[in-house]
């Protein structure tokens, strides 16, 4: 998956293109902006390691539960079998799974942490990831810490899984009612994409809703429920601006401004108390 394309016969490196504005953008720059465009401040997608260091203290993030892997309960195959997909796509992204959990910190307070990451089988929820997101659950419910999860999956529940992946939805959300009936802080974060099972199980059960800006977020995409209702859709339909506006989201965080916003709604919902 590409977020920022290199423009053609550029010197090596120096210039990227904008996926929003498909404007020429000079690659330092839009590094040091966290990956958003100067121009047209498009958040371009990002890597769950380089998420986690812009929200974290520095070294401060221990990651849990790293060697789990899937398995094939299915013995699926489509042009390639289910251990092949797997085994290409850590060797493109250097992940195990599409899922990191962990304990952290934000401005010295601790936290757990789960993220998922889109370029992974497009941050699909199989049985690890539901495993994982439960079990960050479960340690944030023992330690009485906040827990903070940002979601990035595009494709949803994982067909190679079957079945089990479905069960991730009820398992990851049953896992988050018992931490809030703890009395946990629960805080989401969504970026583009946010859809399918991961948006209908724990990404929508928090106390507070964060997107980043023009983030897609649903659980079918507007084109597939466009051909299905054979009816437009609304301008701007399932953009975090459009769920904003009607309810969904509480509010709309600058990814400059994510860090500082997150350890703001810590200080007064959990350690204010």
């Amino acid at each position: 998956m590409v977020f920022f394309r290199k423009k053609k016969d550029m010197p090596n490196g120096l210039w990227v293109r904008c996926d929003g504005c498909k404007g020429v953008v000079y690659k330092k720059t839009v590094e040091e902006r966290m990956f958003v465009c100067p121009d047209c401040n498009h958040h371009s997608r990002i890597f769950s390691k380089d998420r986690l260091n812009l929200l974290l203290d520095e070294n401060s993030f221990e990651e849990l539960w790293e060697n789990l892997v899937p398995c094939d309960p299915l013995n699926f195959k489509d042009r390639i079998t289910y251990p092949e997909r797997i085994a290409a796509e850590q060797k493109k992204t250097g992940l195990k799974e599409a899922a990191i959990v962990g304990q952290g910190k934000i401005d010295g307070k601790p936290v757990m942490v789960g993220i998922t990451d889109p370029t992974f089988i497009m941050g699909s929820m199989g049985a690890v990831v539901g495993e994982k997101i439960a079990r960050i659950a479960e340690k944030a419910t023992e330690l009485r810490l906040p827990l903070i999860i940002i979601s990035g999956s595009g494709g949803g529940a994982r067909m190679q899984e079957g079945v089990f992946s479905l069960m991730q939805m009820a398992k990851t959300s049953a896992a988050i009612g018992r931490f809030k009936e703890a009395g946990g802080l629960y805080i989401s974060v969504l970026t583009d994409p946010s859809l399918g099972g991961v948006m209908a199980s724990f990404a929508s059960l928090a106390d507070v809703t964060i997107a980043e800006p023009r983030a897609l977020i649903g659980f079918a995409g507007p084109r597939v429920i466009q051909e299905t209702i054979k009816r437009s859709l609304p301008k701007g339909f399932q953009t975090a601006e459009f769920l904003l506006e009607h309810g969904f989201l509480d509010m709309i965080v600058h990814r400059h401004d994510m860090r500082k916003e997150i350890s703001r709604l810590i200080d007064y919902l959990q350690y204010k108390k």
